[in-house]
């Protein structure tokens, strides 16, 4: 290349970075202050990061919500077969199980009535299997929940030795109490 050449297209390249043009006048148009990209970049930036944390705080809840529907549910569901599955030979163990899982008016009620139960299971020689068929949140908040759950018992005793099939369709109102969720209320329905 020339050296003439060259020149023109230092200057040229010059001119392109600094905003000038051949002339050395600015571009109109063209030429940003250097105060004016910075004051750009700093908002991009704030922006970002902006959109970033909006974003983050938007998934931590989702996963939170997601989490507490799946915990209440699986309490939901064990409270279910605890209530569900009972044996007259472990029934102080069964009852406790049942006992563990509850709060409120619901608790003292079955604890009101495990005596009179235990003798009753006990007489009739009963044992029942319980097997959750499903479970569904009616609706919830961060400590409440109401759940619908179906579920199936295999009962045996003295009236029937052989077996009956039960199915069960249960509403359970639940409450958290220091970090569980507790079976608050429970009833059979339709």
């Amino acid at each position: 290349m020339n050296r003439a050449l060259s020149r023109t297209m230092r200057g040229a390249m010059s001119g392109a970075l600094s905003g000038r043009g051949w002339s050395g006048r600015a571009w109109p148009g063209r030429a940003l202050s250097g105060k004016a990209r910075s004051v750009g970049l700093v908002v991009a930036t704030v922006l970002t990061t902006a959109l970033t944390i909006w974003l983050s705080l938007g998934l931590h809840d989702q996963h939170d919500r997601e989490q507490r529907r799946q915990d209440i549910l699986a309490a939901a569901r064990q409270s279910a077969l605890n209530f569900t599955s009972l044996d007259y030979r472990h029934y102080d163990r069964d009852s406790a199980n049942v006992l563990e899982g509850a709060t409120g008016d619901f608790k003292k009620q079955f604890a009101a009535q495990t005596e009179q139960l235990t003798k009753l299971v006990a007489a009739n020689k009963s044992v029942s299997q319980g097997q959750v068929l499903d479970a569904g949140i009616v609706l919830s908040d961060a400590h409440s929940a109401r759940v619908l759950v179906v579920a199936d018992s295999k009962v045996t005793n003295t009236a029937a030795p052989k077996g009956e099939a039960r199915t069960y369709r249960l509403q359970l109102d639940l409450v958290r109490r220091d970090g569980h969720w507790l079976t608050s209320d429970v009833e059979f329905v339709g």
